[in-house]
């Protein structure tokens, strides 16, 4: 093949390759497909099972100001159509976090995006202080959900249940990074687009939705909860309708960039999330059953383009059709 041909085969595969990036923020993704936290540890782990360098972005285990041990076990339970956790976010805290996680993920190539959470707006100070001085890190995702610890600076159980607790938290942290701020949110709320314009007037630059719904399960045999800590946060498909109408309900009302997931576990089921609004979206439970799974939807995402004959996934973004009068 001459050099001329090869030159025009080139150019026609480029035309027919869609555009799968999108932007969140400040920073760009080769692809929207983001794993959530918690789900692909600070991925060493899935090194040998996944080609790192094709996920859109990581988002690491959720890191704190200093070590937790987390809750009591068991902590993981499985539910129809779902997965009860309550690991309690253990982590080695930030200072080994930077000295033995981050090397690795530096590595990668990968945007990567680190998750915090603070019990006190003076560790989300610092956490975000800490972080803005850090090579190799492109965003900040303010875990402000979790179900499965109690927070010592006001009367709810989560942050994201408090518009006041939001607010300071992402205006401290606004104060301390230039960097792309994520706030993660809670389902567990009377009105998420009241929470979600709260962060946004503080300074976030993109709402992630949603974290786990609060959830239990009960051994009859032995009259106890199953899991260690009483209740926990539930996860997996149980959850995508749910979390399809939240994510749906929010980009009506909010423009800003929103990551959706809640699971997800197909390519369809990020398909859907981003025609309701999700201009990215996060694979979690789906890794714990298929750790190739981040791969497969992002291959499925591009096939799905091209018989389509879409060229830019952007395109699906809030593309879901249905009278505006509802």
């Amino acid at each position: 093949m001459s050099s001329f041909s090869l030159h025009k085969l080139c150019a026609h595969w480029r035309k027919v390759q869609p555009n799968l990036s999108v932007e969140i923020g400040k920073i760009k993704l080769k692809n929207p497909l983001i794993v959530a936290s918690g789900t692909f540890g600070y991925a060493e782990e899935f090194k040998h099972l996944v080609d790192l360098r094709k996920i859109g972005a990581i988002i690491t285990k959720t890191i704190t100001l200093t070590p937790r041990k987390g809750n009591p076990p068991p902590r993981t339970v499985e539910t129809p159509s779902g997965m009860l956790n309550s690991i309690g976010l253990e982590n080695p805290g930030i200072e080994i976090f930077l000295k033995e996680k981050l090397p690795f993920l530096k590595k990668i190539g990968t945007p990567i995006i680190v998750s915090i959470m603070a019990e006190t707006i003076d560790e989300f100070k610092e956490l975000a202080k800490i972080l803005d001085k850090t090579k190799g890190i492109t965003a900040i995702e303010l875990n402000l959900s979790c179900p499965n610890v109690r927070h010592s600076t006001n009367n709810v159980k989560l942050t994201a249940q408090d518009p006041k607790a939001t607010y300071e938290a992402v205006e401290v942290a606004r104060s301390q990074t230039n960097k792309t701020l994520i706030a993660k949110l809670s389902p567990n709320v009377t009105d998420i687009t009241e929470i979600a314009r709260v962060a946004l007037s503080a300074g976030i630059d993109a709402l992630s939705l949603v974290n786990t719904f609060f959830a239990m399960a009960i051994d009859i045999k032995t009259k106890s909860s199953v899991l260690g800590s009483v209740t926990g946060g539930l996860s997996g498909p149980a959850i995508k309708p749910m979390a399809l109408y939240l994510v749906w309900q929010l980009y009506k009302e909010i423009k800003s960039p929103i990551i959706g997931g809640g699971g997800i576990m197909t390519a369809q089921d990020a398909i859907e999330f981003m025609l309701a609004g999700a201009t990215a979206v996060t694979v979690g439970t789906a890794n714990f059953i298929n750790p190739r799974v981040s791969i497969e939807i992002i291959e499925d995402l591009r096939a799905y383009l091209i018989k389509n004959k879409i060229k830019d996934i952007s395109a699906l973004c809030g593309a879901l059709k249905y009278d505006t009068k509802n």
